[in-house]
C-alpha cells in the first residue's frame, strides 16, 4: 500500500511539473500508445491475429495526426472493431483531446484552472485564454453538426450499396475522416487500396468530401469570424483573412495547374470536362489537408508532384484539423521577402503589421520542417535504398499530415516505418510546440551581447 502511495505521489509530482506544451505532447503520446495496444489485439484485425506493434504505432499515429498513410488497406486488414477504434482516434486527433476533456469538465462542478485553459489554447492555436470554454463548446458543437450533416449526405452514396446499417457507418466514417482531414477510407471494400479511384467521378461523394475538408482545414477561429461577422470580410481577424485568401488562391492556382499538366496524362481517360475538374478539385483539396486519392499519385508528372509537395508542405490553417507549416506561416514568409524587396522595416499585410516574434517563429517552423524532412529522407534512402522522390513525397505527406503516397508505405523496413511514425508525430504536435516542450520556458535574459554584422545571401 505504501509503494502504491509513493508511485501515485511521483505521478502527481510529474504531472505538476509538466509545462503546457509538455502536457500536450505526453497526452498525444499516451493516446497513440493506447490506440496501438488496442489495434495490436486479434479482435482488431480481420483475420483475428496479432498485428505487429510498430505497425500499430504507425497506424495509430497516422489516425491521430490525421495523416492517412497506411501500411495495410483499412478495410482488408482491420475488423469492424479495429475500424471503430481507428475512427475514435481520428476524432480525438481532429478536435484535440484537450477540447474533449475541457468540454467534459464544463458539465461538472470542478473548476477549470489556468493550466487547463492555457493548454487548451495551445491545443487549438488560440490567441488568448479568455472565453476558452465557450470556444471549446463552439468547436465541439460545430464538429458534431458538420460531421452529422456530412454523414447524412453521404448516406445517399453508401446506403444503396451497403444497406442501412453498414451504409450509415461508412457514411459516418468518411464524414469524420473528411472533416478531420484524415483521408483514411474504407473504399478497399470495393477494390483493395483504391482510395477514391473507384468513385472518382461521383459528384455527391467527392463534392461532400471537398466541402468537409475545406471546413475542417480553415480553422476554428475562422469559423468564429464567419459566424460573428457573416460576409463582412473587413471585420475579420487578420488570421482569418490570410487563411481564406490563401485557401482560395491555392485552390484556383492548383486546379488550373492540375488541368494544364495532367489533361492528357492521369486525366486523359476521363471523357467529360466536368469529371476532369471534379477529380482535379479533389486531388488539389486533398493534397493540402488529407489523403483521399482520386487517382494513382505515382502516375502524376514530375511537375505536378512538385506542386503537390508545396501544397502538402504548407497545409491548412492554425487551429484547424489540418497540419503542415500552416497557411499563416507561409504567408508571413512570403511577406517577409516582399518587405525586404520594398526595404520596409516591418512585415505588413491587410493594413496590419506582423510582430517580430511571429516572423521569427515562421522562419523557425519552416526551417525546422525542412531539416526534419531532409534528414529523414537521407536516412530512409540509405536504409532502404529507395529513390529519393517517393521518399521525400512520403515524408512531406507525413509531416504535413496529408496522407497522399506514391505507394512505398508497405515496402518500408522497420527502421523506416519508425522514422515516418516519428515524423507524423512531430507534424501533429507542431514545430513550435515541439521545441518548447524540449527546451522548457526558461527565463529570458535581459542582457544582450555586442552586435556585429555579417553578410548573407
Amino acid at each position: 500500500m505504501e509503494k502504491i502511495s509513493k508511485i501515485t505521489a511521483k505521478i502527481s509530482n510529474f504531472k505538476k511539473n509538466l509545462s503546457f506544451t509538455q502536457y500536450l505532447v505526453c497526452g498525444y503520446f499516451l493516446l497513440i500508445m493506447i490506440g496501438a495496444v488496442i489495434l495490436m489485439l486479434p479482435i482488431s484485425s480481420r483475420e483475428r491475429k496479432f498485428t505487429n506493434f510498430l505497425e500499430c504505432c504507425y497506424t495509430a499515429t497516422s489516425a491521430l495526426s490525421g495523416t492517412g498513410l497506411m501500411i495495410h488497406d483499412v478495410y482488408s486488414h482491420w475488423s469492424l472493431f479495429g475500424q471503430i477504434v481507428m475512427l475514435v482516434i481520428i476524432q480525438i486527433g481532429g478536435i484535440g483531446f484537450m477540447s474533449m476533456a475541457i468540454f467534459a469538465l464544463s458539465f461538472t462542478s470542478k473548476k477549470i484552472g489556468l493550466k487547463q485553459r492555457v493548454t487548451m489554447r495551445e491545443s487549438v492555436s488560440g490567441i488568448n485564454s479568455s472565453g476558452i470554454v465557450k470556444m471549446t463548446r463552439f468547436i465541439l458543437e460545430g464538429t458534431i453538426v458538420f460531421e452529422l450533416v456530412g454523414a447524412l449526405i453521404l448516406c445517399f452514396f453508401y446506403v444503396p450499396k451497403l444497406g442501412l446499417g453498414m451504409g450509415f457507418f461508412y457514411a459516418l466514417f468518411h464524414s469524420i475522416s473528411g472533416f478531420c482531414t484524415a483521408g483514411i477510407d474504407l473504399m478497399g471494400r470495393f477494390e483493395p487500396g483504391s482510395s477514391l479511384i473507384t468513385a472518382r467521378t461521383d459528384l455527391l461523394l467527392n463534392l461532400t468530401l471537398i466541402i468537409l475538408l475545406n471546413i475542417g482545414g480553415i480553422g476554428y477561429l475562422t469559423w468564429d469570424d464567419i459566424k460573428t461577422n457573416k460576409f463582412h470580410f473587413k471585420k475579420y481577424r487578420l488570421q482569418s483573412k490570410i487563411v481564406l485568401v490563401i485557401t482560395l488562391i491555392f485552390y484556383v492556382a492548383g486546379l488550373a495547374l492540375m488541368l494544364l499538366l495532367e489533361w492528357d496524362n492521369t486525366l486523359g481517360d476521363l471523357d467529360s470536362i466536368g469529371d476532369k475538374v471534379l477529380v482535379s478539385s479533389m486531388l488539389v483539396t486533398s493534397g493540402r489537408d488529407a489523403g483521399f486519392a482520386p487517382l494513382v499519385v505515382a502516375d502524376l508528372k514530375p511537375a505536378t508532384i512538385m506542386m503537390m509537395l508545396v501544397f502538402m508542405f504548407v497545409g491548412g490553417a492554425p487551429g484547424s484539423t489540418a497540419c503542415g507549416i500552416k497557411t499563416t506561416t507561409f504567408t508571413v514568409m512570403v511577406m517577409t521577402i516582399v518587405s525586404v524587396f520594398r526595404k520596409r522595416k516591418s512585415v505588413e499585410l491587410f493594413g496590419r503589421r506582423i510582430d517580430e516574434e511571429t516572423v521569427k517563429n515562421a522562419c523557425c517552423v519552416t526551417t525546422l520542417y525542412m531539416i526534419v524532412v531532409i534528414v529523414s529522407a537521407i536516412l530512409i534512402s540509405a536504409i532502404d535504398n529507395i529513390d529519393l522522390t517517393p521518399v521525400v513525397f512520403e515524408l512531406v505527406s507525413a509531416i504535413s499530415s496529408c496522407g497522399l503516397s506514391m505507394g512505398i508505405s508497405a515496402d518500408l523496413s522497420a527502421w523506416s516505418v519508425l522514422i515516418v511514425t516519428l515524423v507524423m508525430f512531430f507534424g501533429r504536435i507542431g514545430g513550435i510546440t515541439f521545441i518548447v516542450s524540449l527546451t522548457g520556458s526558461g527565463a529570458h535574459s535581459k542582457s544582450q551581447l555586442p552586435e556585429e554584422k555579417i553578410m548573407v545571401g
